[in-house]
C-alpha cells in the first residue's frame, strides 16, 4: 500500500473516523434500499447483495462464497473525465477498487483504493449514496479459487489535482472522457458512464 499523500488531511480525517460496525451495516442496508429505489431496473440483483450483507464476515476476502468490495467512479473536477486503471492481474481497463479487508465502510474502502491506486492528492468521496452495484466473477488464480465479488461503487472527486502515479497494481492509468467510456465494450464501465452523464444532465437542468 502507498502511504497517504502529504497534506491530504481531509481524506485522512474521513478514513480515520471511528464508527461501530453494526451502525455501518445498517447504513449500508439503507443505502442499498435507496439504490434499488432509484434504479428499479436492477431489482434482480437486490436479493444477492442484501443476503450477503446478512451473512457473517461478508467484508473479508477469505469468504470465497462471495464478499463485498469497494470501487470508485473517480471523476475530474469538471466532471467530464474519469480515471481508469489498466489492472495488472485482470489485464483490463477498470475503475479503481479492491477488497474491503474487513472494513464495512465501503465508501471509505472506495476512497482508500482511489488514493492508493492513483496517488492523487485531495480526493473527496460522495459517501451518502451508492453510485453503482456490480456482481462479477473473479477467475481462479494460483491457490485462490474462482469467486464472486459484490462490488459497491461510490463517486470520488478529484479536486484541484489530477496528476496520478502508476502503482504496482496497474500497467497504466489514464483520464478518459466520460462520453467515450459510455461507448465502451465493457458493460460495467458503459453503465457507470451513462449513469454519470444522466446525473450531470439533471444537475445542469436544475
Amino acid at each position: 500500500m502507498r502511504p497517504w499523500p502529504a497534506g491530504d488531511n481531509g481524506a485522512a480525517r474521513f478514513l480515520a473516523r471511528p464508527v461501530m460496525p453494526d451502525i455501518l451495516r445498517a447504513r449500508l442496508a439503507a443505502q442499498l434500499d435507496d439504490y434499488f429505489r432509484r434504479w428499479p431496473a436492477e431489482q434482480a440483483d437486490r436479493a444477492g447483495f442484501c443476503e450477503l450483507l446478512g451473512q457473517a464476515d461478508p467484508f473479508v476476502r477469505a469468504r470465497l462464497e462471495g464478499h463485498f468490495t469497494g470501487s470508485a467512479w473517480l471523476v475530474s473536477a469538471d466532471g467530464q473525465r474519469t480515471l481508469l486503471t489498466h489492472h495488472c492481474k485482470l489485464d483490463r481497463w477498470l475503475q479503481p477498487g479492491g477488497h474491503a479487508d474487513g472494513d464495512p465502510d465501503l465508501a471509505r474502502v472506495a476512497l482508500t483504493e482511489a488514493l492508493e491506486e492513483s496517488g492523487i492528492v485531495g480526493l473527496r468521496v460522495d459517501g451518502q449514496a451508492i453510485f453503482d452495484l456490480d456482481r462479477h466473477w473473479i477467475p481462479a488464480r494460483g491457490d485462490v479459487p474462482g469467486h464472486w465479488h459484490f462490488d459497491v461503487r461510490y463517486v470520488v472527486h478529484a479536486m484541484d489535482r489530477e496528476d496520478y502515479v502508476v502503482g504496482e497494481e496497474s500497467h497504466d492509468l489514464a483520464w478518459r472522457p466520460v462520453g467515450e467510456v459510455a461507448q465502451a465494450q465493457d458493460r460495467s464501465l458503459r453503465r457507470m458512464a451513462r449513469k454519470w452523464l444522466k446525473r450531470q444532465a439533471i444537475t445542469a437542468v436544475d
